[in-house]
């Protein structure tokens, strides 16, 4: 007889299933369709072949499912590979979360594609909002990392069908790996075992072991909680397979680096916290942890990064399903509590010191009012709209989410709950996070970005990119320290080292390749910084030791930025130190590199006069020969032995001189024929 019953029971599911596939029509929200190869089911894991289609109207018309075979309105058409993915979402619930990745016909290659206006990826996550009657906590909580300025994964709402059985409400998300559009840090392999590539990028992990990764390592916390006194750290990237032993051992360091230094609350730029972390992203994790309440927080689903010879970084933030006055398992998000100090779940030890620290939590008291101001990203009424306005995107879905789970029958009632909830996290915030005066008023020296060659030109069948540079001028008259200051964004990585300075109204110069700007140049650069300046648009932020930012530039390609500078041999060049220079119209182009003074370094050569009529005279090198190049690249003329040369029957213009000396060295010197 209970077999009988089971079998019943069975049977008008499936039915169920079956008309609700059926009688899904079209949505507000983009409809997801996948099949499996064979309609097999979806296992935990291995990836399972399949295709998916993607029906989007891009113009905010409504989606239909029988415009599935309209090209024009598909945003994907193409092969996959999907498996389940989470814990206690995929084991405990009947809608399960998914991990997919978009390929080539050839069922192997990774195919990067635009994902419903998201960036080009490959690697995407189908969030089931598992545990949350409000559909939103993680949508909201990811939207907010991004306000703050610190990436999270992007995400769109959609409905989706697998095999013709209708699976709700879901969220279209990044999955956390480095990328350029992602969490932005130089990619790692197995060579990358000595100074300065071991050290980095890494991406890390606070978790439990339920994805079958083996731990990294453990730290101790503060004790009591779920999970124990120790929490677990597991290596995400590189994955635990492919890291080395050398890499293992450096990313470990840094992590007890950072416990060595929180503990001992050591506030030094050259020995302390800011010398370990970048402490913006360490302020902001805590405040989207702490302002939401999140369970999990600290010791599990718990990211931090690090890019080449960058500081360690926390984020981006994940699995907010647990928070905003929300717990499916006990009442353990409570507006009245610190998260890393509730004796449940409180994750490693060098939280509550950093927090303990009397600056790090100034910094983080003065960073929750300015966030809490009315209209920034964590004040209450800018919130409440917010939930308001996603509320009302997916309160459509949520009836047929809710006929097929039955998960979310309570969803106006826990909206509700969660706006005042909110209400009373800020007000108890409001009377805990303490006081700013210690570092409301940073003193910030006069340092201007002031040249930015982003894209120079190739030449000699050498990219440009080697090319690069940054200029940074003191704009005041007093000299300024510049020990421990940086570029606190992801991208172009440099810290300036103890001890480092800057005379008044002089320049230096930060290059992507040190011995590359000498050759081109004729002059020796202060610094080398890692990696490269984006040939699109990169936002450049130099800030102290803390991260208080000191000057802050976002240039790009297009207009109204100047578009000479992007590949055509000029750079972009401030019209006046004391204009904005976050405005593109106070920007123009230069190419007048013989015209760099005052900079850290002295020239390999010198041309007199410069400009010159035709003659011109080669100081500090015994010349054996002169090649002359136009802007082109091209050798427009070839000279002999001697210091004196004649170019006056040269066109008017800009010349690169490559000398070659009786030792046979080279070196390259910029001259304007007039």
């Amino acid at each position: 007889m209970k077999l009988k019953k089971t079998t019943s029971v069975l049977l008008l599911l499936l039915m169920t299933f079956t008309v609700m596939a059926q009688n899904f029509t079209d949505s507000n929200l983009p409809i997801v369709v996948i099949e499996t190869d064979g309609g097999v089911n979806i296992p935990d894991e291995p990836k399972v072949l399949g295709t998916m289609k993607i029906i989007w109207h891009q113009d905010g018309s409504r989606n239909y499912m029988s415009d599935i075979d309209n090209p024009e309105l598909l945003n994907y058409d193409g092969r996959i590979g999907i498996e389940r993915r989470g814990s206690s979402s995929q084991t405990m619930l009947n809608k399960k979360p998914y991990a997919l990745e978009t390929r080539e016909d050839d069922d192997i290659t990774n195919r990067n594609v635009s994902i419903l206006g998201m960036p080009e990826e490959n690697d995407w996550v189908l969030n089931s909002l598992a545990f949350d009657q409000t559909g939103m906590r993680d949508v909201l909580a990811y939207e907010l990392s991004n306000r703050l300025g610190q990436y999270a994964s992007r995400s769109v709402y959609c409905e989706v069908v697998i095999n013709g059985d209708y699976k709700g409400l879901y969220a279209f998300m990044e999955k956390i790996k480095p990328d350029k559009n992602r969490v932005n840090i130089e990619e790692m392999d197995e060579t990358c075992n000595n100074y300065p590539e071991v050290t980095g990028g890494y991406i890390t992990k606070a978790d439990k072991t339920t994805g079958g990764d083996p731990i990294a390592w453990t730290m101790q916390g503060y004790g009591g909680g779920w999970w124990g006194n120790s929490t677990d750290f597991i290596h995400h990237y590189p994955k635990p397979a492919d890291i080395t032993n050398a890499q293992h051992n450096y990313i470990h360091g840094v992590f007890t680096d950072l416990a060595a230094v929180a503990n001992q609350h050591n506030t030094s730029i050259t020995s302390g916290i800011p010398s370990v972390i970048d402490i913006p992203s360490f302020v902001d994790f805590m405040m989207i942890a702490e302002y939401t309440s999140n369970v999990d927080v600290y010791s599990l689903s718990t990211f931090f990064h690090k890019d080449r010879l960058g500081k360690l970084r926390a984020g981006p933030v994940w699995d907010y399903n647990l928070a905003f006055g929300y717990d499916a398992f006990g009442n353990r998000s409570r507006y009245d509590v610190w998260q890393f100090n509730n004796q449940d779940n409180n994750g490693p030890k060098f939280w509550k010191d950093l927090f303990d620290t009397d600056l790090f939590r100034c910094y983080m008291a003065k960073r929750w009012f300015e966030l809490t101001e009315p209209g920034q990203p964590l004040n209450y009424d800018f919130v409440c709209n917010r939930i308001d306005e996603i509320d009302a995107l997916i309160a459509e879905a949520i009836p047929r989410d809710n006929q097929r789970w039955n998960q979310m029958s309570q969803h106006t009632q826990y909206v509700n709950n969660m706006k005042t909830w909110l209400q009373q996290r800020i007000n108890w915030l409001n009377q805990h996070i303490g006081a700013y005066e210690g570092c409301a008023d940073v003193d910030l020296p006069p340092l201007v970005i002031s040249k930015i060659h982003y894209h120079p030109m190739d030449w000699w069948n050498i990219d440009g990119d080697l090319f690069e540079f940054i200029e940074i001028t003191n704009n005041g008259d007093e000299e300024v320290d510049l020990t421990g200051m940086y570029f606190r964004e992801l991208g172009v990585t440099y810290t300036f080292p103890e001890h480092a300075h800057i005379e008044g109204h002089q320049a230096v110069i930060l290059c992507s390749d040190s011995l590359m700007f000498t050759e081109f140049y004729n002059t020796t650069p202060f610094g080398q910084y890692t990696r490269k300046l984006s040939n699109k648009s990169e936002n450049l932020v130099l800030a102290d030791a803390w991260g208080n930012v000191i000057d802050q530039v976002c240039y790009s390609d297009s207009l109204p930025w100047p578009m000479e500078a992007d590949g055509e041999g000029p750079y972009l060049e401030l019209k006046d130190l004391d204009s904005d220079n976050s405005l593109p119209e106070n920007w123009t182009t230069g190419d007048d590199l013989t015209g760099i003074k005052e900079h850290a370094g002295s020239p390999l050569v010198s041309l007199y006069p410069n400009p010159t009529h035709g003659e011109v005279h080669i100081m500090k090198v015994d010349v054996a020969k002169v090649q002359v190049y136009n802007t082109m690249g091209q050798l427009v003329k070839t000279l002999g032995e001697g210091n004196d040369i004649n170019l006056s029957g040269l066109p008017e213009g800009l010349y690169f001189l490559l000398v070659t000396d009786k030792s046979g060295d080279t070196v390259v010197a910029k001259i304007t024929r007039k």
